[in-house]
């Protein structure tokens, strides 16, 4: 059944921003005495947001400034101005939805400021999400709560069992199963168990999901 509508996470899924994101937090941890890898780093905190970085990151013994979410947010900003690209195949997937009908939009955990300095590099893309950009952190429902996805959903008029979301991270796809919804998992380097266990159908390219979505 054609889904009623399509909702996206945005970094690892609509844009290259994960490494970046986690190069930043590694030599800031590194800075005050936490030495992790980037692996080590994914693990803990991807598809969270940067306050609960700082909060695990002080337990782990990083001796993080009082400034640290804002000081680490302003030069992420920067450093994701200077080029950020969309993930390959995504323009191609926008276009085969919008051709086949099925509206589409953005929950994601950021701020709606880093969707501006990702997505604002790509204005044709950025055009079409006019409006349908939802980030739990400005709205105060973060991920795993399902309650970004269904309002989401709700903005399209969708209904929340007939939307399919997309999702790279296992806090997204909890998020999306607790919403009621079904959720692909971008894997794009192989396997994910973590995200397999959240109940996410593995995925590992985008021109794979029409196909998925039977369109």
């Amino acid at each position: 059944m054609k889904p009623s509508a399509v909702l996206f996470d945005c970094d690892g899924v609509l844009v290259d921003s994960e490494p970046a994101t986690f190069a930043l937090i590694q030599e800031d941890f590194a800075t005050y005495g936490l030495k992790l890898s980037i692996a080590e780093l994914e693990q803990m905190f991807i598809g969270g947001t940067i306050e609960g970085v700082a909060r695990q990151g002080r337990a782990l013994g990083a001796h993080l400034p009082t400034d640290w979410v804002e000081s680490y947010y302003e030069r992420l900003y920067a450093r994701l101005r200077s080029g950020t690209e969309l993930m390959p195949g995504i323009r191609d997937l926008l276009d085969t939805l919008d051709a086949k009908g099925i509206p589409y939009a953005v929950g994601s955990n950021g701020r709606m400021a880093k969707m501006e300095a990702t997505l604002g590099q790509h204005p044709d893309i950025r055009a079409r999400l006019e409006g349908r950009l939802f980030s739990g952190q400005d709205l105060g429902c973060p991920k795993p709560a399902p309650d970004l996805y269904l309002i989401a959903a709700r903005s399209l008029g969708a209904d929340p069992s007939r939307c399919v979301v997309i999702e790279d991270s296992p806090t997204g796809a909890r998020a999306a199963r607790a919403a009621g919804m079904r959720c692909l998992g971008f894997a794009p380097h192989g396997p994910n168990p973590r995200l397999a266990a959240e109940g996410a159908e593995i995925f590992t390219a985008m021109r794979k999901v029409p196909s998925l979505l039977g369109i």
